[in-house]
């Protein structure tokens, strides 16, 4: 276990206050609580790719960041229509 696994470790522990901010908030806040989450995945999964030494696993983490900006435009597009 290296410095990488427990950093990524421990940024999982911050999706229990942002689930929390999905469940119990307003929905604007929820929204930016969950984009929050796609970047902390991001995170955690570079941060797991450098700590078990995959090299082909880095392709992960880039689709995640990926398919986080698009989720918050396609939210962004459709919660202007509800409000």
């Amino acid at each position: 276990m290296n410095v990488f696994v427990i950093a990524a470790f421990a940024l999982m522990l911050g999706f229990v206050p942002l689930g929390l901010v999905c469940v119990l908030a307003r929905e604007i806040d929820g929204v930016a609580a969950l984009e929050l989450c796609g970047s902390l995945a991001t995170l955690v999964l570079l941060c797991l790719a450098e700590g078990f030494h995959q090299s082909f696993a880095f392709d992960v983490p880039v689709i995640c960041a990926a398919g986080t900006w698009i989720g918050g435009l396609v939210f962004a597009r459709f919660f202007t229509r509800l409000h």
